[in-house]
């Protein structure tokens, strides 16, 4: 089917792939469309933007919903929205199904900080959903007609960060936070600084030099610019 992206504020990646910049924060969220099944990256940071984004989706697709989710890491931007996608398979980098539950509080807390509305994020920490599918490696999802990889390249921006890999022309890899073209990557108290450059090796070497690269934050990005970024973080926490 063809999807009007544009018409909803969805930036088009390619064919039955598209990505949209969240307000507030910047952060991306991704959508795949097979022809039996949905799958989206990321949720949102309020269960009131993930009700916006399965809006926009069953319009984006004809009133189909979101079947898969896959979180990129365990930040409140990318994950409150995820309880208001009833019967989703949640997929996320093993040990984030034990993790979330144990910080919610302290997810809820950083929310706040940041700017959330309390009662908001109380709300959506409250229904807080842990991915059900854990990936330690690779996880390889049947969209029908397409086939996606799920791949655990962390740590680095955190403890467990996720990239979605999806075939085709051009390939496009959704990258979580460990790439960033908005501002300087962020390394908060999770991040894993010593292994953060080998991450992003790990996502060069699922994309290669022509995949569309999509950053947690900011514009698609191409193969020199992670390189680049590798370097800069490389120097920065002093490791090769």
């Amino acid at each position: 089917m063809d999807i009007a992206w544009e018409e909803y504020g969805w930036e088009r990646l390619a064919e039955g792939v598209g990505r949209r910049r969240l307000p507030g924060w910047d952060a991306t969220v991704g959508l795949v469309v097979g022809r039996d099944a949905v799958l989206l990256c990321d949720t949102g940071s309020s269960l009131a933007e993930g009700a916006e984004l399965r809006a926009q989706v069953a319009a984006l697709t004809g009133d189909r919903r979101v079947t898969h989710i896959a979180l990129s890491h365990p930040h409140f931007d990318h994950v409150l929205g995820t309880a208001v996608f009833a019967g989703a398979e949640v997929f996320g980098a093993v040990g984030m199904d034990t993790l979330l539950p144990r910080e919610r509080e302290a997810l809820c807390r950083d929310a706040v900080q940041q700017g959330v509305d309390e009662r908001t994020a109380a709300e959506a920490a409250e229904v807080l959903v842990a991915p059900r599918h854990t990936v330690s490696g690779e996880w390889t999802l049947d969209l029908g007609g397409r086939q996606v990889l799920l791949a655990n390249v962390g740590p680095g921006h955190s403890g467990h960060d996720l990239a979605v890999f999806v075939p085709g022309a051009p390939e496009v890899v959704f990258c979580g936070d460990l790439v960033e073209e908005s501002g300087e990557p962020q390394a908060g108290p999770d991040a894993i600084p010593g292994r953060w450059p080998a991450a992003l090796d790990r996502l060069l070497s699922l994309g290669g030099e022509d995949a569309a690269y999509v950053p947690g934050h900011g514009a698609v990005v191409d193969a020199a610019f992670v390189r680049r970024q590798r370097g800069e973080l490389a120097r920065r926490f002093g490791v090769s």
